[in-house]
């Protein structure tokens, strides 16, 4: 342990219930984006080797032990691995906040909390994934029945390191598969730092793996041949050379969870107060840094001066407490995650500055780590990359409507459809106009967060398949049919 952090760094890989030195050489180098101090220059990266490795051990694990084990038997480990992320929710907290400057005060209450829930939801599960049959009124009984895929893999991003390890790990150890996670190379130190649990927990040796690495680690991953899933989560670029890779390697399942650009739309009876906070409290969550953060606002007509006015404010009051230190308990907004990260999104604000208004911020905020003002941009023009590509940062384009009509054209007129949102206080309305929404989440009348008891995917180019719910526990599982003959002549007895 470092006497400058009240937590171990961990630079290993944990493979088969013990930390594990890389046969690569190669290294990560982490730095604090708060002050841009180095945390680490020794992250170790996995290479193909390492990969042979925990393939093999994950083969071992889902052909031996594991397989013995009933959805009773899984659900209580599962449960145990959830109550120690909770015991342990301040470690991971403050290991996320020096490598990607998400508040411990956010992390440590909501996040990994939430992830501790998503292990016990599938834990739920376990015990109850049931098969089908149907009558054999043709002379055929027909059976259903589904089975775990075998060695899975999960590429999770760097946004909220803990919660896509619940999402990933979770419903494929409950369908019966093993796991193997690759944490993002920019916030891989909570992952890493959660290996130690699974012994605890009680899982077989190579039933959850935990490897680090950047792009090379996880296209050795996703070009594997004995590899049976890979679930990656992150921009659209590279989400289709995952698929390329998984299709032209094995043919594996994959799952994609991309890049979105979302909408909120805002009618002139919406409840003023909620609209404002969710589109404004809600959206500087993370520091922007969300996939499903409704970046497009489009606002009707008739009300769009004073309601714009009063997202000024509250962005306003937001930016005040904006620059602080991520691992204090009171901080509520961190700094964006690196520096080619912070590069980008300021590049986009200069950008925006050509052909749109600056309503609020478009600045960078202090002179040291990476944080950047709340941003707010009126009117930008068609062909401004601002209105139609993902900054994934603190920059919110509005724009107006006049009709139901037009509102709708404008939320989707683009290439993602992760989520969206509006706010109305006619319930009619509402209802018609979410399924015309091109979208695999809609929310009413609140911000959209993925909920552990319904399906989470998107629509369009934010990718394939599902996670959370039960169409996520059924991604990590294949489904087989067997068909009886019952008009079998019976042979007598000898």
């Amino acid at each position: 342990m470092s006497p400058a952090h009240p937590f171990p760094i961990p630079t290993q890989m944990y493979l088969n219930n013990k930390y594990v030195d890389a046969k690569s050489s190669k290294r990560l180098t982490i730095v604090n984006p708060f002050d841009e101090t180095v945390v680490t220059t020794e992250v170790q990266c996995a290479g193909p080797e390492d990969i042979d490795i925990a393939v093999a051990n994950a083969q071992a694990a889902f052909k031996g032990p594991w397989s013995t084990y009933t959805g009773t038997q899984r659900a209580k480990v599962l449960n145990k691995f959830a109550d120690l992320l909770e015991e342990n929710a301040n470690e991971f907290s403050y290991l996320d906040a020096i490598c990607m400057g998400m508040p411990v005060a956010i992390n440590s209450t909501l996040m990994v909390p939430g992830a501790a829930q998503v292990f016990r939801y599938y834990a739920g599960w376990a015990d109850k994934i049931a098969g089908e049959s149907y009558n054999p009124d043709d002379g055929l009984v027909k059976i259903v029945r589904h089975a775990p895929l075998g060695v899975c893999v999960g590429i999770a991003p760097w946004n909220f390191p803990v919660t896509y390890a619940g999402l990933k790990i979770a419903p494929a150890l409950a369908a019966g598969n093993s796991y193997i996670h690759k944490s993002s190379e920019k916030s891989p130190l909570s992952s890493i730092a959660i290996g130690r649990l699974v012994e605890q927990a009680g899982f077989p040796a190579g039933v959850l793996q935990f490897v680090t690495g950047d792009g090379e680690t996880g296209a050795a991953l996703a070009s594997h041949m004995k590899i049976d899933m890979v679930s990656f989560t992150g921009s659209t670029t590279t989400g289709r050379a995952v698929s390329n890779l998984a299709s032209k390697s094995n043919m594996k399942r994959v799952t994609l969870e991309l890049g979105g650009k979302s909408a909120a739309l805002v009618f002139e009876d919406a409840d003023i107060p909620n609209a404002v906070g969710q589109v404004s409290d809600g959206f500087l969550f993370n520091s922007g840094q969300v996939c499903v953060a409704m970046s497009r606002l489009f606002v009707q007509e008739t009300i769009v001066d004073g309601f714009v006015a009063a997202v000024k404010e509250r962005f306003d009051v937001i930016n005040k407490i904006t620059g602080l230190d991520p691992r204090k308990p009171t901080t509520m907004y961190g700094p964006l995650a690196n520096k080619d990260h912070f590069n980008r999104v300021m590049k986009y604000v200069e950008i925006g500055k050509k052909t749109a208004e600056v309503g609020y911020g478009a600045s960078q905020k202090g002179t040291k780590g990476y944080f950047v003002t709340p941003t707010i941009f009126l009117n930008p023009s068609v062909d401004n990359p601002i209105r139609s590509e993902e900054i994934f940062g603190p920059v919110l384009v509005i724009n107006t409507f006049k009709t139901v009509e037009e509102a709708v054209a404008l939320a989707n007129d683009t290439d993602t459809g992760l989520a969206a949102s509006l706010y109305t206080s006619d319930l009619t309305r509402a209802l018609t106009v979410a399924p015309k929404l091109e979208a695999g989440s809609v929310s009413i009348n609140v911000g959209f967060f993925p909920n552990m008891n319904v399906p989470f995917g998107g629509f369009k180019q934010s990718g394939s398949g599902k996670e959370l719910g039960k169409d996520g526990l059924m991604e990590y599982m294949n489904t087989q049919s067997i068909v009886i003959n019952m008009n079998m002549p019976t042979k007598p007895k000898l």
